[in-house]
């Protein structure tokens, strides 16, 4: 069993690349707003109590798919390089995998700005991330979340054994989830 963790930007393609890596592969998809719009039904994302039942859900999904007989997952993250409390989260996810024999897997994408805010509107992505559909408010999000951290890792930042980098600006989706499976013999 695998788990693959594909990092990024908001809008650069994480789901949309999982979505064709979990055809490929049978893994199953939980993508990062599977929990946040679940939780947000009932509180923001942006309060304290949001946050705390986000990451009780993940965690507990964590553990029930390593330690279950499922071929694997895939989970989507934005993950803010210049937030150790970041780091620490990948290597406490990584950690639980490993714990139980299972290949982890880092692979992050990148892509220009302006590519990100146009991807914003793509029908996949609004039928899947209901929140993200007020453009406006995305855009605003999009480019305050870019001012306050840095989304994407410096040159030899992630040491991972199973690590993947690209810019995914002008790849399709179905190509690069493909070079991910033949990149990690997934």
């Amino acid at each position: 069993m695998s788990l693959v963790i594909i990092i990024g930007p908001q809008a650069v393609g994480k789901m949309t690349v999982g979505q064709e890596l979990a055809k490929l592969t049978g893994l199953r998809l939980f993508h990062n707003h599977m929990s946040i719009d679940l939780i947000g039904q009932f509180f923001s994302y942006s309060s304290d109590i949001g946050r705390e039942l986000v990451a009780r859900v993940r965690w507990d999904i964590f553990k029930a798919v390593a330690a279950s007989d499922l071929e694997g997952l895939i989970f989507t993250y934005v993950w803010a390089f210049d937030l150790p409390s970041d780091r620490d989260y990948i290597d406490k996810i990584t950690q639980l995998f490993e714990s139980v024999g299972r290949q982890v897997y880092l692979v992050e994408l990148e892509a220009e700005f302006e590519t990100r805010i146009a991807r914003n509107a793509s029908p996949n992505r609004l039928e899947h991330k209901p929140s993200k559909r007020n453009f406006d408010l995305f855009e605003a999000e999009l480019r305050e979340t870019a001012a306050k951290h840095r989304l994407n890792s410096d040159a030899g930042e992630i040491d991972a054994k199973n690590y993947l980098r690209i810019d995914n600006t002008d790849i399709a989706p179905q190509d690069f989830a493909q070079h991910i499976k033949v990149h990690f013999g997934l």
